[in-house]
């Protein structure tokens, strides 16, 4: 046959394949989330995510500098406090002792000259009814007074140097209230990395576990309707007007519809949070022997990359990165 269109010219070689190739997926790309719990004197990997851990300060310092020598973007930190230290208005979250705040320190003085630290600034591993926010009298989270919540928050974190502040509690106007209160105490330099898209998903079980959450009911009220597209957009527009510095859609893998739509529309970068859920099923199916777990692994992530974020959280970042080196 003549005069036919052949594509797989194009597929024939390695490095044909390299060279066209339209997405790129290299360590820079990959920001690993860590968990620093208090009172624990060694790593405690967590059941339902083999092979990540909460970890005790030393470990936390370990596994950033393995990660930071991997070449991955950046460290998302969240914080488990003991069961006995949580209270409704999740108070060690602002805490400069708090082990939040004492692990961001802990990773600025580690590796904070060679990467990115980013906070978690949410109340829900500090509460004791494990809500991203205070409740009111009825029981409801109250948006305006954890807002003030918020602001406390995000200044210590500041305060140990954290670069990236992630505003994940999906109140209305959390990014503006967390920027002008940044701003008001001289911290014109941190920068804001807005969940602008952060869905109610049943793909956070694991998380929940990870961070030892006591949550009671769910997050209906704040969090994203799984079903709703146009609401990301309008979320995101919001986030802009209020400072956002970075935009994230979270989950990634359920929602890359929605990222395509952020990333088509963001005047700034766009992240995505390849979640616990995500996470446990590769793991779970590649124990079985059901898929190849490596290709499994980067295929997740070139799809999410494709989709339009320019920076995914991934448990697998150190590990992916050293393949990709």
């Amino acid at each position: 046959m003549t005069g036919m269109d052949r594509p797989r010219r194009l597929r024939r070689t390695p490095a044909m394949r390299r060279l066209v190739a339209e997405t790129s997926l290299e360590p820079r790309h990959l920001i690993l989330p860590m968990f620093v719990a208090d009172g624990i004197g060694e790593p405690r990997e967590i059941s339902s995510m083999p092979g990540v851990f909460q970890h005790s300060m030393d470990s936390l310092r370990k596994a950033a500098a393995e990660a930071v020598a991997a070449g991955v973007g950046g460290l998302m930190l969240f914080g488990v406090p003991k069961p006995e230290d949580k209270d409704a208005q999740g108070s060690g979250a602002s805490d400069p002792d708090g082990i939040l705040n004492r692990g961001l320190s802990a990773l600025v003085s580690e590796v904070g000259d060679s990467t990115v630290v980013m906070a978690d600034t949410c109340l829900d591993e500090f509460t004791d009814h494990g809500h991203c926010g205070v409740l009111d009298q009825h029981g409801a989270v109250d948006n305006d007074a954890t807002l003030a919540r918020y602001v406390e928050m995000a200044l210590a974190q500041a305060a140990t140097g954290a670069d990236l502040l992630g505003t994940s509690g999906m109140m209305d106007g959390q990014v503006g209230a967390i920027r002008a209160g940044l701003d008001a105490a001289g911290y014109t330099d941190t920068a804001i990395l807005a969940y602008a898209a952060k869905y109610a998903s049943a793909f956070y079980g694991p998380f929940r576990e990870a961070v030892g959450s006591s949550l009671q009911g769910d997050r209906r009220t704040y969090q994203q309707d799984p079903a709703n597209r146009r609401e990301a957009i309008r979320e995101l527009e919001l986030d802009l007007l209020e400072g956002a510095d970075i935009v994230m859609v979270k989950p990634a893998m359920s929602y890359l519809d929605i990222l395509r739509e952020v990333s088509d529309r963001s005047t700034v970068p766009v992240a995505a949070y390849q979640i616990s859920g995500e996470y446990a099923m590769i793991t779970a199916a590649a124990e079985r022997g059901w898929i190849d777990r490596r290709g499994a692994i980067l295929e997740s992530l070139l799809g999410i990359r494709r989709a339009g974020a320019d920076m995914v959280l991934t448990y697998w970042a150190t590990e992916a990165a050293h393949w990709l080196s």
